[in-house]
């Protein structure tokens, strides 16, 4: 976990180290000692403090996830405000949600497993305005990567951006949920996408949404 206020990270290595299936491997201060460390213990999930000095949450996430790129860490970042602009700078850079620091110990822990199993995780409260600042501000036609999409590809993708879950559109496309995993895999890779999150955001990006 990044956080440049040690009584804080201290309190989310208790929390977290209370869990079985949980291990926290390491600690640092800012930015640069992210990536150091990183490259010493590499992490599942990194919980990243995206306000920072020296080298700032999002520049990390950015040199991290450029680094590593599908190998990187998944990235959590962390933020006081529910309507952080950083925030959205910092899953453009590569982060896969973002949680408030005053979020229940419950709820982080089940952030923590969400995004180790590769799915989305964004504050509730700031979903709507966060992915409409993408839409305001880079609204432009998809490339020629959506052409590659099939047409079942293309409902399951919005579907998925909608925030449904994997359960959830194989019931409404009538498929298995494996089938869904696989299409959901290759809408990812066809779109040089990491995750959901990406997935949302290029949506709102380029108006499909």
């Amino acid at each position: 976990m990044i956080d440049d206020q040690a009584l804080f990270r201290s309190g989310l290595a208790l929390v977290i180290g209370s869990q079985p299936d949980l291990t926290v491997v390491g600690q640092a201060g800012d930015g640069d000692e992210a990536v150091d460390l990183v490259a010493r213990v590499s992490p599942d999930v990194l919980l990243m403090d995206v306000r920072m000095p020296h080298l700032d949450g999002v520049a990390a996430t950015r040199a991290i996830c450029a680094k590593y790129g599908d190998e990187a860490p998944k990235v959590l970042v962390l933020t006081t405000f529910d309507l952080d602009a950083a925030v959205a700078d910092a899953i453009e850079a590569g982060a896969s949600g973002f949680l408030l620091k005053d979020a229940q110990p419950e709820f982080l822990l089940g952030a923590i497993r969400a995004v180790a199993a590769g799915n989305q995780v964004v504050a509730a409260s700031a979903t709507k305005s966060l992915f409409e600042r993408f839409r305001a501000e880079q609204a432009q036609a998809p490339g020629a990567e959506y052409d590659l999409l099939t047409g079942r590809e293309r409902e399951i993708m919005l579907r998925a951006a909608q925030g449904m879950s994997n359960a959830e559109i194989a019931s409404a496309e009538y498929l298995s949920e494996a089938t869904v995993k696989t299409h959901m895999s290759r809408i990812l890779t066809k779109l040089h996408l990491r995750d959901r999150v990406q997935l949302v955001v290029y949506c709102y990006e380029h108006g499909l949404l």
